[in-house]
């Protein structure tokens, strides 16, 4: 037999209809989210309001589709589950679009990508010292952990996942992860470019540490001042890159493969005039080699094939980008070197969906022109919305008027109260606080499980400072805490953060098998 703990006097002394503690006032439409929530956390209660990310329900709403802006859905009018935003891509322009459109009310939901990691290029990258607001300079990751907490201060939902295919074909878009399927009004695509590299031997060690994809990005950096540096590349990138860093370095060399440059005629004529410049043509780089920082460069004539070094503690690729468009490609109108053609700053050939960052950028690709590129995606979806009568308005606790038995996900004291004594099924309890790290970990792992008995599980979030005494009266001494509750029982408690087959285990001794592994 199981052992039992009788439920939190709060819980088995009160009714839902004069509860012992007071609800909050005010009563907001709840929204419907598909898939796990992601809030800010903590391990520990920390002074400060935080609205917590929403929770999830089902909701049916009829979707305006004017002629003048959005084309009709394709399928059917009531549409259940739908996402404002959905955001592809995190870097610069991806945070700060979901920013903009959290500050919107908007709840958006950001893909950050996993395999490439999140946070773009910048991720790469150890000083930035031209971002406003750091006199001091700020690394690359430390800009963008903040960018990401900032998202998430005002409701965002990230989750560090891959999408693997957009349908954007369909009305609601269909956007499908490693992980998830949603569906979404607009979208914004903030996947960026990758800087095109040489894949020398000892590229990677040298990376950040002498060897660059960014002259005006680093060649401030300490590093190379009154250094020789090396730039790689002769059209118009490489040229313009090897004038401005003359700004900084003592001599600058520039490397082409070939046996002329393919730069504008102006510029060409600006390098050869330059003394700081020494042009090497039909020059090959074999690798680098160094100590802990670059010291120089192996090269070989690309006709001869006759080699000799270079001391420089610095280079340069300016051979170009990639556009990270494929997810899109054949979608939405392209450029011939696959750039996401846009007009008014963000709008793509598909209404609803907009791009942001290095994606249509050919030109400046900056983190500070990313970053304002994202702020015009996000308000561009915005209006976009609104135009087209689809914004659903969000929140994310139940309240009196939204409270929803059937629905399997809730938020709140009031849903758990209501759960307690009017569920059938086993219920589940996360407590979670605002500033919690381990809690972030657990949302989407507890969610993904809670996703596999749909119908027989009902899942409730307690953000411990928007309900503290929920939390006291349950004796939860520290977030994340997972609760179980059958038949006005408390029948499991675990704290931290566990393996998804452990929580299965402990399901399943009070429901049937999942419905899926």
């Amino acid at each position: 037999m199981l052992s039992r703990t009788r439920a939190p006097s709060s819980l088995a002394h009160s009714t839902c209809e004069a509860p012992m503690i007071q609800l909050p006032a005010t009563v907001v439409q709840r929204r419907a989210p598909i898939g796990a929530p992601s809030a800010v956390g903590a391990c520990n209660p920390v002074a400060g309001r935080h609205r917590a990310a929403p929770a999830l329900a089902s909701r049916t709403r009829t979707v305006a589709t004017p002629a003048t802006a959005a084309p009709a859905a394709t399928s059917t009018q009531q549409v259940a589950d739908v996402e404002n935003v959905v955001i592809i891509g995190s870097g610069p322009a991806g945070y700060t679009a979901a920013i903009y459109a959290a500050r919107a009310n908007l709840k958006p939901v950001v893909f950050e990508g996993f395999r490439n990691g999140r946070g773009g290029q910048l991720m790469t990258t150890t000083e930035v010292e031209n971002f406003p607001g750091f006199p001091e300079g700020i690394t690359g990751p430390d800009l963008m952990d903040r960018m990401r907490k900032q998202a998430e201060r005002w409701g965002s939902e990230l989750y560090t996942e891959d999408v693997e295919q957009v349908d954007l074909s369909v009305r609601p878009f269909v956007i499908r992860s490693s992980d998830r399927e949603l569906r979404a009004h607009s979208v914004i695509i903030a996947t960026g470019a990758t800087a095109k590299r040489l894949g020398l031997p000892s590229e990677n060690t040298f990376w950040s540490r002498g060897i660059s994809a960014c002259a005006i990005c680093d060649g401030a950096s300490p590093l190379f001042k009154n250094a020789e540096v090396a730039v790689v590349g002769g059209g118009d990138s490489a040229t313009e890159e090897a004038v401005y860093v003359t700004k900084y370095a003592k001599h600058v060399h520039l490397l082409v493969r070939g046996e002329r440059m393919r730069a504008s005629k102006a510029m060409q004529d600006r390098v050869l005039a330059n003394p700081r410049i020494t042009v090497h043509f039909n020059t090959g780089i074999e690798d680098a080699f160094g100590g802990e920082v670059l010291q120089g460069l192996r090269l070989f004539d690309t006709r001869t094939g006759e080699k000799r070094s270079l001391d420089v503690q610095g280079m340069f690729y300016g051979i170009g980008h990639t556009p990270n468009s494929k997810l899109v490609a054949g979608q939405v109108e392209l450029d011939e070197a696959g750039y996401v053609k846009v007009a008014h700053g963000a709008a793509t050939s598909v209404p609803g969906v907009f791009s942001a960052g290095d994606l249509h950028d050919t030109e400046w690709r900056q983190a500070i022109t990313a970053a304002g590129s994202g702020c015009m995606a996000a308000l561009s979806a915005e209006r976009y919305l609104t135009a087209n009568n689809l914004a659903k308005a969000t929140s994310s606790i139940d309240t009196p008027e939204t409270f929803d038995l059937s629905a399997d996900k809730h938020k709140g004291q009031y849903a758990l109260r209501k759960l307690y004594h009017e569920s059938d099924r086993l219920i589940c309890v996360l407590y979670t606080s605002p500033t919690c790290g381990p809690c972030r970990t657990l949302k989407p792992i507890f969610n993904g499980v809670v996703d596999e008995y749909t119908g027989k599980v009902h899942y409730v979030e307690i953000d411990i400072e928007q309900d503290p005494e929920i939390a006291e009266a349950a004796g939860v001494m520290g977030t994340p805490t997972v609760q179980m509750f059958k038949d006005k029982a408390r029948v499991e408690q675990l704290s931290g953060v566990k393996m998804k087959k452990d929580y299965r285990a402990i399901i399943e001794k009070y429901v049937p098998a999942a419905v899926s592994a």
